[in-house]
């Protein structure tokens, strides 16, 4: 009997959406285990060795990072040419992705949860991570997505996490002359397929019926 793959996975964090927006993208189908992270299942620790979200069990393996994900629903189908930008390459998009991933991630965890750090110091953390966001306002200043016309996956691997620092602050945010920025995330915001990957799922069970993603 042919089981669809599983994917662990929680509303709310970013690395969770963009795994979802792929594997929508895609046109993959997976079982969706949406995940308390106060109140992990156990099955779900026994499948992801970092026991974090997302993570993607098959028959055959497990994938324990976002962007792998990514890669993986992408490299079954690609309908949208995600992974060929119009711009530049693969090997730029990941770049882009993993300063992303590292120095981004880093201000942003330390910007939105700064009571966490003991060092941390809030301004100082927001300012650091707008550098980045400097940089993706001047890409996006003559093109509408950051690889061309087109969206790509550095697009939808990245706008998760503007979004959640827009949202750390929106006040403060929506006051920067960051234009291209904000036209970008406002697009992604109101898009179809963003609401398509956020409805509200229960916390999954064991006993629960399988949910199927996309629905």
């Amino acid at each position: 009997m042919h089981t669809l793959p599983i994917l662990y996975s929680f509303r709310r964090c970013p690395f969770a959406i963009r795994a979802r927006l792929a594997i929508a993208a895609s046109g993959q189908s997976v079982e969706l285990r949406e995940i308390v992270l106060r109140d992990k299942a156990p099955e779900f620790l026994q499948t992801s060795p970092s026991a974090t979200v997302p993570c993607l069990k098959t028959d055959a393996f497990v994938l324990d990072e976002s962007l792998d994900i990514m890669l993986w629903a992408l490299g079954i189908h690609d309908p949208e040419s995600w992974l060929r930008p119009a711009e530049g390459d693969r090997e730029q998009m990941l770049a882009l992705i993993t300063r992303c991933d590292g120095p981004f991630k880093i201000h942003l965890d330390r910007y939105k949860y700064h009571t966490c750090y003991e060092d941390a110091q809030r301004e100082h953390e927001r300012t650091a991570a707008s550098e980045f966001l400097i940089e993706l306002n001047e890409r996006l200043a003559n093109r509408t997505w950051l690889f061309g016309n087109s969206a790509s996956l550095s697009d939808y691997a990245i706008l998760p996490f503007v979004r959640q620092f827009a949202n750390t602050d929106r006040a403060w945010f929506d006051g920067e002359e960051w234009l291209a920025l904000k036209r970008w995330l406002e697009a992604f915001e109101c898009s179809e397929r963003f609401q398509s990957v956020m409805p509200k799922w229960q916390r999954w069970t064991a006993d629960d019926r399988p949910i199927r993603f996309p629905a």
